[in-house]
């Protein structure tokens, strides 16, 4: 098995970038984030996972068992948007996809220690294969590790990648593939991993540590996209903060989808799901305002009689 190169971290160029992207449909990339953009982005997506999103309350987002989902990361950290635009990216993307390649997805998650195997062999599947039929459009993710990963690492088939349309992988099919053309991408945190999403991949297992990891996703927009992904709204227009907007080149803006309404749905509404616990949680929160209001109004009274002079 092919584990991350230790090598040179900063220094890799966008032309040896691109050839790695091209033959092997996966390039590890060491150190790609200064010691600064880390701490900004750590703290950021940090502060996310301390609580369950609820109400007034920001945080993470819970649709399965062992994974904590941060959506929109562009809001939270200057280090998300520049790593997104980072020039080398732009350069190889740009070539690798073609001029209109946008950043479609921004999001992390937190990966919780498990050995149960929860997210398998698969090739992402984001098109609409009935659509496309006569090529496999490309679609590239930037993976970044914001702790040090020492296990569940990012595993990839090298060379996997624009031979099949993407779809799950049973683990059968790779029961033949050579330790030599997996790549376990372990690495320290602030590593990058650049893969072409059509080749086989997954989330390793055991999970022994908790893993956090950002992952943007660059396509083309006109692409039309599965049904799954439009009734989820999925690759909906990227949610930015104006204070991290400043000094961007027309490129730059281009890329973010700055006016593109391509994939915007004016009247979207998420299906509803857990309607009934959805509406025992609401409940049970209203009643907490109630008695917060009830009990506020007697501590008031019982000041206002406490005051009066004897």
């Amino acid at each position: 098995m092919t584990t991350t190169p230790a090598a040179s971290p900063r220094t890799l160029s966008a032309p040896s970038i691109a050839e790695g992207l091209e033959t092997d449909g996966i390039v590890v990339i060491p150190e790609f984030l200064s010691p600064e953009q880390l701490r900004g982005m750590r703290s950021a997506f940090g502060r996310m996972l301390q609580r369950f999103r609820w109400s007034s309350f920001d945080g993470y987002e819970k649709t399965e068992l062992y994974r904590h989902m941060v959506e929109d990361v562009l809001m939270l950290d200057q280090g998300f948007v520049d790593a997104a635009l980072d020039p080398r990216v732009q350069s190889v993307l740009r070539d690798y996809i073609g001029p209109a390649y946008q950043l479609c997805e921004a999001k992390g998650w937190l990966s919780l220690p498990t050995k149960k195997d929860f997210h398998g062999w698969h090739g992402d599947a984001w098109y609409d294969q009935t659509k496309v039929t006569d090529h496999i459009p490309r679609e590239v993710k930037l993976a970044i590790y914001l702790t040090d990963v020492r296990s569940g690492a990012f595993n990839y088939v090298k060379g996997s990648h624009r031979r099949q349309a993407p779809r799950a992988v049973p683990n059968e099919e790779v029961t033949d593939v050579s330790p030599d053309d997996v790549v376990i991408a372990t690495g320290s945190a602030g590593t990058a991993i650049l893969f072409d999403t059509s080749g086989i991949h997954r989330q390793g297992v055991p999970i022994l540590e908790p893993r956090w990891a950002i992952f943007y996703n660059y396509h083309d927009p006109r692409v039309p996209l599965q049904r799954e992904d439009i009734v989820a709204y999925r690759y909906h227009p990227l949610l930015l903060n104006a204070a991290f907007l400043g000094g961007m080149s027309d490129e730059d803006r281009r890329v973010l989808g700055f006016g593109d309404k391509t994939n915007y749905d004016p009247d979207f509404q998420a299906a509803p799901r857990h309607e009934g616990f959805q509406n025992a949680m609401r409940a049970a929160y209203d009643a907490k305002l109630r008695w917060d209001d009830f009990s506020g109004r007697i501590a008031a009274r019982l000041k206002r009689v406490t005051a009066r002079p004897q």
